[in-house]
């Protein structure tokens, strides 16, 4: 026999708390060891003109973390843009909206930063 004692707490919401709290600071990481990395390869480049810039990302790997980032910084993006939808616009519809012009953005975005990295 179970025993029930108060009341049943009811929670509602989308329960993404915890899981976007920890996105949110995964990617910002990742950014900042990106800037760390990037201002490592500009402060031993020998001159910041074009052919320094190109050469620093003419490598692969730099390519693919950089691309890693900006994914990051999408995912980051999505997470508070999200949230500011879903906390300040009421009406269902617009918020739905909103919400798909967004990831559009974002995955055009992504499409853009594909075509200028691997310069497709």
């Amino acid at each position: 026999m179970s025993q029930n004692y108060g009341t049943k707490r009811i929670v509602t919401g989308a329960h993404y708390g915890l899981r976007d709290w920890l996105a949110q600071r995964i990617t910002a990481v990742l950014m900042a060891l990106f800037t760390v990395v990037l201002l490592v390869q500009v402060l031993t480049a020998s001159s910041l003109d074009y052919y320094s810039w190109s050469a620093i990302f003419a490598q692969q790997w730099m390519k693919t973390l950089t691309f890693v980032v900006i994914i990051s910084l999408l995912y980051h993006a999505w997470v508070g843009v999200r949230d500011i939808w879903m906390d300040y616009v009421k009406p269902v519809g617009v918020r739905l909206a909103l919400q798909v012009f967004t990831l559009v953005w974002l995955v055009g975005c992504a499409g853009w930063a594909i075509q200028v990295l691997w310069r497709l």
